[in-house]
């Protein structure tokens, strides 16, 4: 028989060695994925992100919804990812800033031949790989809603509410992952859901297409071709405008091919119209130009301008007044519909009107003029030295430092001091019978004018800033009905008294002054723009820089 002592201490070792028979496994370390995106996250801590660049708390959102595990292991979603990422040349973007060659290579190699294993655990290459298809993904769906470039950056727009307005990579993130299955799906509802963008990039689509083909024909020099006439040009003139889709305007064999008949008339006025030329059916040099421009400039064009219109995305409204600078041209959208449109004198190129966002608060009726100082300096000053009797004529008063009116006579004319000129209201006043106000740091607005004339310009870049607008009074009146504030009636009431006036608006409407050589016209064809103040190259330039995709992190193979 054993001791009793013996007995009781093996009685105690045993729930002792139990007990560390029962010890959990040590803890695995976080899976590879969850990993490689702590590590991105700490090496971007402190950094800036570029604007509209995927992070890896972008990366790390999306990866959330999938519980850190692969989603590109099934090859049939790897290879549609890619072939929308190529598909992306149709938008205007480069597919190689998408990893386009990597993720091929990788969809071919052996690595993730055996990831598509249901028993397979991802090792750190094939996590790596994973994250740079979904980094791709994201990168692609943002740059497609928003835009490849910060225009901040290119042609910088000053905004109301100083923000930068950056994008929501959260939503691209969600919108990604609820469409794995159907990247197309993804792509389609990521691209900007305006006629504007389908109607560029369809153009942009066929333009590129024929670079392939034969140069297009350029129009020699020569007299003005009218219609009636008969001149060895017609034939190559039908050739150049059935190319650029104006419809077939040959002729028959039995008619003469060099004749300027009616549907070659037809098609060059709907030409000039679409290019913001006079059309009045004459081919003369600004027409002549304007069918000699190079196709392959005309897909730059519409790169161009598919990127501005990803711009707007950035911000959306469904009431909006919109300013296009190069196109000369404002229109008022309610509820997403153009509901009135008219032409617009804008800034010249020494003086350019400024691209911004803002609110209209108000309106100035019967407005008086004061004079800014480069205006008074540049032009007014010139003028009154020539002859003082400009002011009376054009009913300026001169005011000093303290706003007391003083005698022109006792001002030194070439060296004035802190004057300041103001036009009393009425005829001739240079803002017309309205000026719609929005806070912006440029003191530009919208306004009438008396110089209606010069709408009938097929250039009408006259003004030092502002920018003028046909039928201004028409657009108040839209602006102040929709809202509520004031009837017509009483509007017309007020503009008949004579008497300088403000009226708000109770909810101010957002306004956007942009910059297109390339947009859509009243008909829905797309129409060119001269680039007025000459940004289409540095945009351009911009645009086609390749951004490849940065490494994803330091361990990454």
């Amino acid at each position: 028989m054993l001791p009793i002592r013996f007995v009781l201490f093996s009685c105690l070792l045993l729930p002792l060695a139990t007990a560390f028979a029962q010890v959990p496994p040590p803890v695995q370390p976080l899976d590879p994925i969850r990993s490689q995106l702590e590590r991105m996250e700490t090496a971007e801590t402190g950094i800036p992100r570029p604007l509209n660049q995927v992070s890896a708390k972008d990366l790390k959102f999306f990866y959330e919804q999938a519980g850190f595990k692969p989603v590109w292991n099934d090859g049939s979603r790897l290879s549609a990812l890619i072939t929308e990422l190529e598909l992306l040349a149709d938008d205007g973007l480069l597919p190689d800033d998408y990893a386009v060659e990597d993720l091929l290579r990788i969809l071919a190699s052996p690595e993730h031949q055996a990831a598509q294993d249901p028993g397979s655990e991802p090792d750190l290459t094939q996590s790596c790989n994973d994250i740079l298809a979904t980094r791709a993904y994201l990168q692609a769906l943002a740059h497609l809603r928003h835009g490849k470039l910060d225009p901040n950056g290119v042609e910088p727009y000053w905004q109301f509410d100083g923000s930068r307005a950056s994008p929501d990579i959260g939503a691209i993130a969600r919108l990604a992952f609820e469409n794995l299955a159907d990247p197309r799906t993804a792509f389609s509802q990521a691209r900007p859901d305006l006629p504007q963008y389908a109607a560029l990039r369809k153009a942009f689509i066929t333009l590129r297409d024929t670079t392939t083909e034969s140069p297009w024909p350029e129009l020699p020099d020569g007299p003005s071709l009218r219609a009636g006439e008969t001149d060895s040009r017609i034939p190559l003139l039908r050739q150049r405008l059935g190319l650029a889709g104006y419809g077939r305007v040959e002729v028959a064999e039995t008619a003469n091919a060099m004749l300027f008949d009616d549907p070659l008339l037809s098609a060059v006025t709907q030409f000039q119209h679409d290019h913001g030329l006079t059309p009045d059916g004459v081919v003369g040099r600004a027409t002549l130009a304007a069918l000699n421009i190079p196709v392959a400039q005309r897909v730059e064009q519409l790169k161009i301008n598919i990127e501005r219109t990803r711009w707007l995305m950035r911000r959306t409204y469904t009431d909006f007044v919109l300013v296009d600078v190069a196109g000369a041209q404002v229109s008022y959208h309610r509820d997403g519909e153009t509901v009135w449109s008219a032409r617009t004198q804008v800034g010249r190129p020494s003086r350019p009107t400024p691209l911004l966002r803002s609110e209209i608060t108000h309106f100035t009726l019967n407005p008086t003029w004061t004079v800014p100082p480069t205006i008074l300096r540049q032009d007014k000053l010139p003028e009154i030295r020539a002859d003082i009797g400009y002011l009376e004529r054009n009913r300026f008063s001169v005011l000093d430092s303290s706003g007391t009116r003083i005698p022109p006579e006792e001002v030194d004319w070439h060296n004035p001091g802190a004057i300041t000129l103001r036009q009393d209201a009425g005829p001739g006043n240079a803002l017309g019978q309205v000026a719609i106000r929005f806070p912006n740091p440029f003191a530009v607005y919208l306004h009438d004018t008396p110089s209606r004339g010069l709408f009938a310009r097929d250039s009408r870049a006259f003004s030092s800033g502002c920018v003028r607008v046909e039928g201004a009074v028409s657009l108040v009146e839209q602006l102040l009905t929709d809202r509520g504030d004031v009837s017509p009636q009483q509007l017309q009431e007020m503009l008949a008294s004579g008497r300088t006036r403000r009226v708000n608006l109770t909810r101010p409407i957002p306004i956007l002054i942009a910059y297109w050589t390339a947009g859509i016209t009243d008909e829905g064809r797309v129409g060119f723009r001269n680039d007025i103040y000459g940004r289409d190259r540095q945009v351009l330039a911009a645009l086609v820089k390749p951004r490849p995709l940065r490494p994803i992190a330091a361990t990454c193979p």
